[in-house]
């Protein structure tokens, strides 16, 4: 009975050993077909049940079309300017639907643009900013919201420390003299505190001139690659030629909470077409709207 036994078990053993080698091969293709998978390699037939998915697009290509956004962004990438100021562009920060909206949206309601008194926090007229412009009150629609988290998600400043969007329209001669984002002033610190940052989206192109200049930038403004394409006032310093859809960040205080004088900028005139853009300023608390 145990020399039965035993036999019974080697035998059974045996008869095993081709059955364990085919599920250890399955298993190995399996690991494959996994992998190739995983890495895109091979893809799952899709049914003609349903609507197909669509393909996935990398960081640089986005379709922005989800959660209110309008039309499709070209490729994708930031830019860094310079260090003294902190300054960055954000290519392709809007799409040319999302700019166009802007605009539409803006131009029943411009009028001529003004400056903040630092005494009385009121805005007054100034000959050194000649542009038209309006704001648009944050969170105002669906579209706006999407543009004020891309720019929270940007900059790492939240929704809720920005001012409204304020949208600019240049004319031919018409310019913003070089100025400080910052205030020198308790009065207009009040509500939200120091302005820390601004986003300077340009929302169409511009055929001569209407650059934005940081005249006091720690930069030799002839070594930038489209320095021969800059008009006269750009050339006095590091200048952003505007490209609709692309935004300028720059900081207004440096890491240690201090305020950058290299933050100085203007608007150089416009020599030839129009000029629109859109500004957000960012506080280093919330702002009340």
């Amino acid at each position: 009975m145990v020399r039965s036994s035993r036999y019974a078990r080697a035998l059974h053993g045996r008869r095993s050993s081709p059955y364990m080698l085919l599920m250890a091969a399955l298993l190995m293709v399996s690991v494959v077909l996994l992998t190739l998978l995983a890495f895109g390699v091979l893809s799952l037939p899709v049914g003609s049940r349903g609507p197909r998915r669509a393909p996935f697009l990398p960081d640089r290509s986005v379709l922005e079309i989800s959660g209110g956004g309008v039309g499709e962004r070209g490729e994708q990438w930031t830019e860094v300017l310079s260090w003294e100021p902190r300054a960055f562009i954000y290519h392709n920060f809007l799409s040319k639907e999302e700019c166009e909206y802007l605009i539409e949206l803006a131009k029943p309601h411009m009028e001529k643009s003004t400056v903040v008194d630092s005494t009385t926090g009121k805005s007054k007229d100034s000959r050194v900013r000649t542009s038209s412009g309006m704001f648009l009150r944050r969170g105002r629609d669906e579209v706006i919201q999407v543009i004020e988290k891309r720019i929270a998600d940007f900059t790492f400043i939240p929704v809720e420390h920005g001012e409204g969007l304020q949208v600019l329209h240049y004319e031919a001669g018409q310019r913003y003299e070089p100025h400080y984002d910052y205030f020198l002033d308790e009065f207009n610190t009040k509500n939200g505190g120091q302005r820390i940052a601004t986003v300077l989206m340009y929302l169409s192109d511009v055929e001569e001139g209407g650059e934005t200049v940081f005249p006091s930038a720690k930069l030799n403004s002839s070594s930038l690659p489209w320095y021969n394409e800059l008009s006269e006032c750009g050339k006095k310093g590091l200048s952003v030629k505007p490209k609709m859809g692309d935004a300028l960040l720059f900081w207004s205080m440096r890491p240690d909470a201090t305020l950058d004088p290299s933050s100085l900028h203007g608007g150089c005139p416009v020599i030839k077409g129009n000029k629109w853009s859109s500004t957000k300023w960012m506080h280093l608390n919330e702002y009340k709207v």
